[in-house]
């Protein structure tokens, strides 16, 4: 993994957003030339009549806070709902539901229920009487906490009410009242993310108009972001890591829109989640094409074989595979892992950010751009003060 990663000073890692979404620098890398401007002209650099995909989840404010009668702070970070295990069904619940979680102080809890923390000033949280009780724990991911609550509001109401937003870890500090709006995208809608698809954090309205008016066609796809986009890539080898998997879904409309895209028509993804579901598409629709279960993308599933199907045959084949089993919402997991060697099925350009050092999103960078490109690109972006990472700058990436 040593061939993946750069020094990364930490005053380049920007703390906090722009005043302004659209402001960011923008870098663009096509047919090896790199140069920049501002994301507000991003629609000078987008061919028309590409088709540009967004992911439009929503980021919950998944941390919460207990109290053991000690004193003893434990914090529960919630990943993804056990039972009910239906994102919209969990967050619908009234009076309990199940989550798995990652606990902090983890080594403070053994087991019973904790209240919790919340004093006097924060009245509308006291009122829910929100408890927490361990089910099973794990070192890693995969404890599981039930969470029971009063007054009969939805668990979606108890987050908005009890949690804070999941900002990253290496923003080292606490979350604050502008992450709750800028830690968003305009277009979020589906809730279920604990981590922001930050790509489109640099998108306004504005913005939209400028592609749309361009002839761009703009659609969405949602793909829940788990904490696990966070971790680093530990291994020395890549075929060690374990990569962590994600929900997603999309339309039959938008499966069979990207299907008749004509030819020279671009799939432009917006972020690296677009991204991961675009191509997990193309290897599900093969499932589909040979009689698989295409319920799920495993992590090493596109390097095992030479895929000769077209991108329209195979995503014509789930759109088959719906109106066979009379569905409307195509539902999937996806552990895939794009690293270099990756051949790209579906997706020609990447809006994306800077990302860390040895972590697997500058590995999809460094198989996106081929070869050593990636260097060249981030020391473009190193020597050009352009700002890192989730509230950083952005930048427009063309497949070699």
């Amino acid at each position: 993994m040593g061939d993946y990663s750069y020094d990364l000073p930490e005053d380049r890692i920007a703390k906090y957003p722009l005043e302004k979404r659209d402001d960011s620098k923008l870098l663009i890398y096509h047919d090896g030339n790199i140069s920049d401007d501002r994301f507000y002209n991003l629609s000078g650099f987008v061919p028309s009549n590409s088709f540009m995909v967004f992911n439009n989840t929503k980021v919950v404010p998944a941390r919460l806070f207990f109290k053991k009668p000690t004193g003893a702070v434990i914090e529960v970070f919630c990943l993804e709902p056990v039972s009910p295990s239906d994102y919209a069904r969990a967050f619908a619940s009234t009076v309990e539901c199940s989550w798995n979680v990652v606990i902090g102080n983890a080594k403070r809890w053994n087991g019973g229920e904790l209240d919790f923390l919340c004093d006097s000033s924060h009245k509308s949280a006291c009122n829910l009487n929100l408890r927490a009780v361990l089910i099973k724990k794990q070192p890693n991911n995969g404890s599981v906490v039930k969470f029971k609550w009063d007054t009969g509001v939805s668990f979606s109401e108890v987050l908005d009410i009890c949690g804070r937003i999941p900002i990253p870890p290496y923003l080292n500090r606490d979350t604050e009242p502008i992450d709750y709006i800028r830690y968003q995208t305009v277009y979020s809608k589906i809730k279920g993310s604990v981590a922001a698809p930050t790509a489109g954090l640099h998108f306004t309205d504005k913005v939209l108009d400028d592609l749309k008016d361009k002839g761009v066609k703009c659609d969405n796809i949602c793909l829940h972001v788990g904490a696990g986009t966070f971790v680093p890539v530990k291994s020395e080898y890549i075929s060690d890591h374990k990569m962590h998997t994600e929900p997603f879904s999309v339309t039959r409309q938008f499966l069979c829109d990207l299907s008749s895209l004509k030819d020279g028509e671009k799939v432009i993804a917006v972020g690296t989640t677009s991204m991961r579901c675009l191509e997990s598409l193309y290897f599900l629709g093969v499932r589909c094409l040979e009689g698989a279960d295409p319920s799920a993308v495993l992590q090493w599933e596109p390097y095992g074989r030479d895929y000769d199907y077209s991108m329209k045959e195979s995503i014509s084949a789930i759109v088959d595979y719906m109106d066979k089993n009379k569905i409307d919402n195509f539902t999937a997991r996806t552990g895939i892992i794009i690293v270099p060697a990756y051949r790209f099925h579906v997706v020609d350009i990447l809006i994306t950010n800077f990302h860390q050092p040895q972590s697997t999103l500058l590995l999809l960078i460094a198989a996106f751009t081929g070869g050593k490109s990636w260097k060249k690109i981030y020391r473009y972006a190193l020597d050009n003060d352009f700002r890192f990472l989730s509230y950083g700058d952005s930048s427009i990436l063309f497949r070699s």
